[in-house]
C-alpha cells in the first residue's frame, strides 16, 4: 500500500463552519504519514468477515430494532420559515438524521446524568444482533490497526487498559461507537478523546455522492467509499463531513465510528 505524506497547510476555518461539498483528493487505500510518523490509513477494500458484520450492522441499524435518536437541521427550519410550510412538510423534503450510541456514555449533570454509564441501547433485547455486529466489527478493525500501525495499537491498547475501567470499554481500543446516519457534520474537533489515539470510521452508504471527511490542516478530503475505512487521530485537528447529495430518495450515507473519550476512570 502506498504512502501518503501530509503536509500542514494555512486556512481560515473554524469549528462550527458547515462544510459544502469538495470533491475528494483521497480515493485509493493508503498510509497515512506526517513528520515522519503513521499517524492513519485509509482502506478501500475490507476483509470480507468486516464487510458481512458492517452489512448486518447498516441493516439492522436501518431497521426497528434498533433506538435511534433522530437530529433537527437548521435547514428544516430554514425551509419552514422562507417557504411558509410546515415543519413536517419541512423535514419530508429534508434528509432524514439519525443517530446511535453504544459503549460508554460520558456524565452530562446538565442533562440530569450525573454519572458515566453505558448506552441505554445495551438493555434493549431487540438491538442484541446490531450490538453483536458493531462489536465484532470494531475488533476486525483492531486487527488492521494492528496490522498497519502495530505500534499504534499497542500504545493504544496500553492505554485503554491505564485509564479506562473494563465496563467503559469497546473492544480493545474504544469506549464507544456511533452511527451516524446521513450527517454532514460541521468542523469539529474531538477534544472530548484521549490524546494520540486513533478513531476508526467505517462507512456504509448508497446512491450518494458526498459525505466525505475534510481536513482542512492538510488540504485533503477522504472519499469514505461504500464499504470503506478511515483511521484517524480525531483528536489531533479539526475536520468536517461534507454535503451529502442523494441521487434518489433511497440514498443514504452511515459511518460506523469507534472512538476512545477520556474521563472513564471511575
Amino acid at each position: 500500500m502506498k504512502t501518503l505524506k501530509l503536509k500542514k497547510y494555512e486556512h481560515d476555518i473554524k469549528i462550527g463552519k458547515r462544510c459544502d461539498f469538495v470533491p475528494p483528493t483521497i480515493t485509493e487505500s493508503c498510509l497515512l504519514e506526517y513528520e515522519g510518523k503513521v499517524i492513519g490509513f485509509y482502506l478501500t477494500e475490507l476483509p470480507d468477515k468486516l464487510k458481512q458484520y458492517i452489512t448486518i450492522a447498516n441493516k439492522e441499524f436501518l431497521s426497528k430494532n434498533v433506538p435511534k435518536s433522530l437530529l433537527e437541521r437548521s435547514d428544516v427550519y430554514e425551509m419552514q420559515r422562507k417557504l411558509g410550510i410546515s415543519r413536517k412538510e419541512a423535514k419530508a423534503r429534508n434528509t432524514v438524521q439519525m443517530s446511535t450510541i453504544l459503549g460508554a456514555v460520558l456524565a452530562k449533570p446538565h442533562l440530569r446524568r450525573p454519572y458515566n454509564s453505558v448506552s441505554a441501547v445495551h438493555t434493549n433485547a431487540k438491538a442484541k444482533t446490531f450490538i453483536k455486529a458493531m462489536l465484532l466489527s470494531c475488533l476486525e478493525c483492531e486487527k488492521l490497526i494492528q496490522k498497519y500501525m502495530p505500534e499504534q495499537y499497542e500504545s493504544q491498547k496500553k492505554l485503554i487498559e491505564e485509564t479506562t475501567l473494563p465496563k467503559y470499554r469497546f473492544g480493545n481500543l474504544y469506549t464507544s461507537s456511533i452511527s451516524n446516519f446521513n450527517i454532514a457534520a460541521p468542523f469539529h474537533q474531538d477534544r472530548g478523546n484521549l490524546k494520540h489515539t486513533v478513531n476508526a470510521i467505517l462507512t456504509k452508504r448508497k446512491d450518494t455522492e458526498g459525505g466525505a471527511l475534510c481536513v482542512p490542516d492538510f488540504n485533503h478530503t477522504f472519499e469514505q467509499a461504500d464499504n470503506s475505512l478511515l483511521v484517524y487521530p480525531a483528536w489531533f485537528n479539526i475536520h468536517g463531513v461534507t454535503k451529502i447529495i442523494k441521487h434518489n430518495e433511497e440514498g443514504y450515507r452511515n459511518s460506523l465510528i469507534f472512538y476512545p473519550l477520556a474521563g472513564f476512570d471511575k
